[in-house]
This record gives C-alpha cells, sequence and structure tokens, in this order.
C-alpha cells in the first residue's frame, strides 16, 4: 500500500512506468526507422503487431502503464501544489538550477497527452481498431506504411506531430534523470552522468522519430525512391 499512500511509493510508481514507457518508446522508434528503408519491411512488422492476441494484450497492458503514470503524475502535481498552498503565488523570481522542464512539467505532460492522443487516432484507431471491428479507411488496416504517408502529406499533422515530439524530448530529458534519482541512483558523481545520459538518450530517441516525419513530409525517404 506504501505505492499509494506514500509520496516516495507515488514517485516509485511514477519512476517504473516511466521507465517502462520509454522502453516502448524506444522499439516504437526502431519499428519506425525500418519504414524510411522498405515499405515490405514495416509491413511485415505491422503484421506481426497487428490485431494478434498477443499485440491486442500487450497494447492494453501499454495503455495501462500509460493510464497508471499520467493519473499518478497529475497526483503527485496537485499534492505538491496541496502542499505549497498559497505560498507559490508569493514566488515572484524564478528558482535558480531549476531546469525549465522541471517547472512546467504538467504543461508538457498535457501536450504528450494530446499528441498520444492524435497518434492513436492516426494509427492505431485505423489500424488495429478497424481490423478488430473490421472497417477500413483510405488504406488498408495492415498498410502501416501507407498510413504514415497519408498522414504526414497533411502539414498540419506534420507540425503538431513535430511539436509533440519536442513537448516529448523535454519531458523526457527531465523524467529520466528523475527516475534515476527516486532509484536512489544519484550520487554527487552519477547525478550528472545521469542527466547527460539522459539527455544523449532521448536526443537520440526524438531524433529517429523526427527523421520518419520529416522525411515522409518532404517525400525524400528512401523507400519511397524505390
Amino acid at each position: 500500500m506504501w505505492l499509494i499512500n506514500s509520496s516516495i511509493g507515488r514517485k516509485v510508481v511514477m519512476a517504473l512506468t516511466g521507465v517502462a514507457l520509454v522502453l516502448f518508446l524506444t522499439f516504437h522508434m526502431s519499428m519506425n526507422v525500418a519504414a524510411l528503408f522498405s515499405r515490405d519491411a514495416y509491413n511485415t512488422i505491422c503484421e506481426l503487431l497487428g490485431a494478434n492476441w498477443y499485440a491486442v494484450v500487450a497494447t492494453m497492458g501499454l495503455a495501462a502503464l500509460a493510464v497508471i503514470h499520467i493519473v499518478y503524475a497529475f497526483w503527485l502535481t496537485m499534492q505538491n501544489r496541496t502542499a505549497r498552498g498559497t505560498s507559490r503565488y508569493e514566488v515572484v523570481a524564478k528558482p535558480q538550477n531549476v531546469e525549465w522542464a522541471s517547472q512546467n512539467m504538467l504543461v508538457l505532460g498535457i501536450i504528450v497527452l494530446l499528441g498520444l492522443l492524435l497518434h492513436f487516432f492516426n494509427f492505431w484507431y485505423n489500424m488495429m481498431f478497424a481490423e478488430l471491428v473490421g472497417f477500413q479507411g483510405v488504406c488498408d488496416p495492415a498498410d502501416g506504411f501507407g498510413w504514415i504517408q497519408e498522414t504526414f502529406k497533411n502539414p498540419v499533422y506534420v507540425v503538431l506531430y513535430i511539436v509533440w515530439l519536442v513537448a516529448l524530448w523535454f519531458h523526457l530529458t527531465h523524467g529520466f534523470w528523475s527516475a534515476m534519482q527516486t532509484f536512489g541512483w544519484n550520487g554527487k558523481v552519477w547525478f550528472n552522468r545521469w542527466k547527460v545520459i539522459g539527455q544523449v538518450y532521448s536526443t537520440l530517441l526524438i531524433l529517429g522519430f523526427l527523421v520518419v516525419v520529416i522525411a515522409f513530409a518532404l517525400g525524400c525517404a528512401p523507400s519511397l525512391c524505390c
């Protein structure tokens, strides 16, 4: 029960679910990069992760992780605000040595959540959900490559995805070292190391997603030229 009743327990839940979601993002980014080079390779992966029972179970598990992470994030934010009371309104100067992302995690989290809902609509709804209920949109539900093309030929979606990914980068760079701190891996030496590792990892991760968005938006992905 300490994972629910104590502030430290809630932070541990946040950290664990956050790390699990980062691992999924890493897999998802690697999968998307395949679309840059081969339509067949990407669609083969989509077929393996279609409406198969194991993919559906994994999706439900990921959804549960995301919901828990979001609920605990709002819970901790409200708890911190309640603890500060009206004193937070008396602060006129920005705290020294505090990252911008750390001060705006709630706003960043909301942007990330809205981007996630958009992503679900553009891909999960038109692919796995469409296959489960038996309807077809502009592209076949199993044609993930076609859905990438269809989505990023719309400049509005391109801009929204870029904004989403930038917000996600800020969220991850703070969340990564914050999770390590929660686990107690924050000695004098490793605290700065975890910050650097988090920034490098998050940057490479988000760049992988951005390259796919921009390459398909500009029509210069190698898989489009073959």
